[in-house]
C-alpha cells in the first residue's frame, strides 16, 4: 500500500511542479468592472427588526436564566437543530454567556449611521441621550455575561434588572410614544 502510495506521488510531483511554474497571475484591470459591487449606504435592517431579530431573543435567553438554573436545562435530541439555545450544542451557561454577549456587541448596532426606524425617521444618533442609552445595553450584555461566567443565578437576577432598566429607559422615551423616532 505504502509503495502504491508512493509511487503516485512520484508520478504527480512532476505535473504538479510544471503547472505552478507555468502559471502566471493574472494582470490588474485598468479600470473597475461595472458590475462590481456597490457599498451599502444604509443598514439593512430598521431599528425594530435588529430589535426583533437580535435583543429580543438574546435578551430572552438571559431572563430564562433568572428562573430556571441553565445548568439543569437538558440538551435537544437533536442539539444542532435546538430552536431554544439553552437546549442545543452550545447550551446551558455557554448560551447564557452567548446571549449575552451578542447583547453587548449588538450595542454598537444601535449607533450605525442610516438606519432607520419602523415609521421610516431615522434612529435618532444625534440626540443627547442616544449614546448613553446605547452605552446602558452595553453595560447590561456585559454584566450578563459576568454572571454567566459565574454560572450564578443571583448574579443574573441583577444583570437581568440592569438589562430590563436600559432596556426601559429607551423604550419610555422612544418607543411607548405616538411619534417614535425623532428626527
Amino acid at each position: 500500500m505504502l509503495l502504491i502510495a508512493s509511487a503516485v506521488l512520484a508520478a504527480m510531483a512532476p505535473i504538479a511542479f510544471s503547472q505552478t511554474k507555468s502559471v502566471t497571475p493574472p494582470k490588474a484591470e485598468a479600470t473597475k468592472s461595472p458590475t462590481a459591487a456597490k457599498p451599502v449606504s444604509r443598514p439593512p435592517a430598521t431599528l425594530a427588526q435588529l430589535m426583533r431579530g437580535v435583543f429580543y431573543p438574546n435578551s430572552n435567553v438571559v431572563f430564562a436564566a433568572q428562573d430556571k438554573n441553565p445548568a439543569d436545562v437538558p440538551q435537544a435530541k437533536e442539539a444542532s437543530t435546538a430552536l431554544n439555545p439553552l437546549e442545543s450544542s452550545y447550551g446551558k451557561w455557554e448560551a447564557v454567556e452567548n446571549s449575552a454577549l451578542a447583547l453587548a456587541e449588538a450595542a454598537s448596532l444601535l449607533t450605525v449611521p442610516g438606519r432607520k426606524c419602523s415609521n421610516g425617521r431615522d434612529v435618532p444618533l444625534r440626540n443627547a441621550d442616544w449614546a448613553k442609552l446605547v452605552r446602558g445595553v452595553r453595560e447590561a450584555g456585559m454584566s450578563a455575561y459576568k454572571a454567566a461566567q459565574a454560572k450564578d443565578q443571583d448574579k443574573i437576577l441583577d444583570a437581568a434588572d440592569l438589562m430590563t432598566t436600559a432596556c426601559s429607559n429607551c423604550h419610555d422615551k422612544y418607543r411607548e410614544v405616538a411619534d417614535r423616532c425623532f428626527k
